[in-house]
């Protein structure tokens, strides 16, 4: 197996139009290692999608919805070369697009939202395959979901990693030594065949642990900004790019908010040693962000993130003073709902832990279902309005006045939670989400500037 093999992963900015599908299809072709091309759906389609998949509509509006999608792909396809080559495949994925939306059960079956979300990945994947084909590289479009196996969580899919890496390396490595393989991220299959999802953002997932099934040398995720940033430069106009981050400080940065990877890529990456490219797929000459097993620099400060739509929820009973099993109950409810909690505070009688609660996610609705469950063994108080502010380093707990001077920073606001001291490359707070952005430029004034 080619020890040289790149994966190149484009977000939806990058295939939004064919003048961009075009700027990509460049940065494949001028490396011969890029054999496997994973795809996002071009910008804009996915929102489209997830509002037919949601949002109640009058059959009128779903016509509009589904219009204003075939008009993003159609204005692509007239681009091309030869449109015809890829006309009759692309109006099969519109009419299967619009047959899901008009469904009568689109918003109560969740296995038929995945198979409606998937829509955007398979045509741009298709699209992009005919793009590269005209720059005179053969190229095919791969239905990622022959290898790409899930379990059935429909919306947050959990991938199978041993049915993943044999059925790549049988189906996916033949494919590779003769052509450039474009497939889609973000779209799985369970054992039954069904489409599923991996969850917002998960194309990077997918090129990562595609990456890992083959063992790829370099896995390179193309965005529209040139690497990852010390904090969201439309917050604080001095941030600036990281050459490098060790994978710990990228796993970090991912889970406590940065947008430009998604959290779960990391794990692959780490797992067989897989370098990460991160760049902008508009102008590709600036370089980027290499995210790698050890760095040459491991600074106390790395970065500042924000996470947004966090909510506080607090249990307390009279019974805690000196009871055993209750934080044990607690977190065995927060368990079988599958939720993730990030902070967590204790005291003698109540516990406070945060969790993520984006609209129309996942969690939004198991959080509702864990917070009744939680209400039949104490009292629950749930508060929303809050953003999660992370600075991200190494050996923050053991360096002496990291933390004095980050709340120094940050001595003029009210923090409601703080998490420190469990791991050396964070110290994270929760706060008020109108006071988060000055927060963010606080720090980074403090830390950075």
């Amino acid at each position: 197996m080619s020890k040289s093999l790149t994966i190149a992963k484009f977000g939806g900015t990058s295939v939004a139009n064919y003048a961009a599908m075009q700027n990509c299809a460049r940065i494949v072709v001028n490396n011969t290692a890029t054999r496997i091309v994973v795809v996002s759906a071009a910008a804009g389609v996915t929102n489209h999608l997830v509002s037919l998949a949601h949002t109640p509509m009058t059959q009128e509006q779903i016509g509009e919805v589904c219009n204003a999608i075939v008009a993003i792909e159609m204005a692509i396809v007239d681009s091309l070369a030869e449109p015809a080559a890829v006309l009759p495949k692309l109006n099969d994925l519109l009419d299967e697009m619009r047959e899901l939306a008009y469904h009568e059960e689109i918003l109560h079956r969740d296995d038929l939202k995945d198979q409606l979300l998937s829509m955007g990945e398979r045509m741009s994947s298709l699209l992009f395959s005919a793009v590269i084909a005209e720059q005179g590289q053969p190229a095919i479009n791969f239905d990622v979901r022959k290898v790409l196996r899930t379990d059935s969580e429909f919306g947050e899919a959990v991938p199978q990693l041993e049915e993943i890496s044999a059925l790549s390396q049988r189906l996916l490595q033949p494919e590779i030594e003769h052509a450039i393989v474009v497939t889609q991220g973000f779209v799985g299959a369970d054992e039954q065949g069904k489409t599923t999802t991996l969850g917002r953002g998960g194309s990077d997932f997918t090129a990562a642990l595609l990456a890992e099934a083959l063992h790829a040398e370099v896995c390179e995720i193309w965005t529209d900004v040139a690497g990852v940033y010390t904090t969201d430069p439309r917050i604080a106009e001095k941030a600036h790019p990281l050459p490098e981050l060790s994978f710990e400080e990228a796993a970090e940065m991912a889970t406590f908010g940065a947008k430009v990877l998604h959290p779960a890529t990391m794990e692959p990456a780490l797992r067989k040693n897989v370098k990460v490219f991160v760049g902008s797929s508009k102008a590709p000459e600036q370089g980027g962000t290499w995210i790698m097993r050890d760095c040459e620099h491991e600074p106390p400060y790395r970065a500042i993130t924000r996470r947004k739509d966090q909510v506080m929820v607090t249990v307390k009973t009279p019974k805690m003073m000196y009871a055993q099993g209750f934080l044990q109950q607690v977190f065995g409810i927060i368990a079988k709902h599958r939720l993730s909690v990030d902070l967590v505070t204790t005291s003698e009688i109540s516990v406070s832990f945060t969790l993520d609660n984006p609209a129309n996610s996942v969690a939004q609705r198991l959080n509702k279902e864990t917070i009744a469950e939680l209400e039949t063994i104490c009292d629950v108080n749930v508060e929303h309005g809050f953003d999660l502010v992370t600075v991200v380093g190494n050996h923050m707990q053991t360096a002496k006045g990291v933390s004095s001077k980050i709340f120094a920073a940050v001595s003029q606001y009210n923090l409601r939670m703080i998490c420190f001291g469990a791991n050396p490359h964070n110290l994270s707070f929760l706060v008020n989400e109108s006071d988060s952005a000055d927060i963010v430029q606080h720090l980074h004034k403090a830390l950075f500037e």
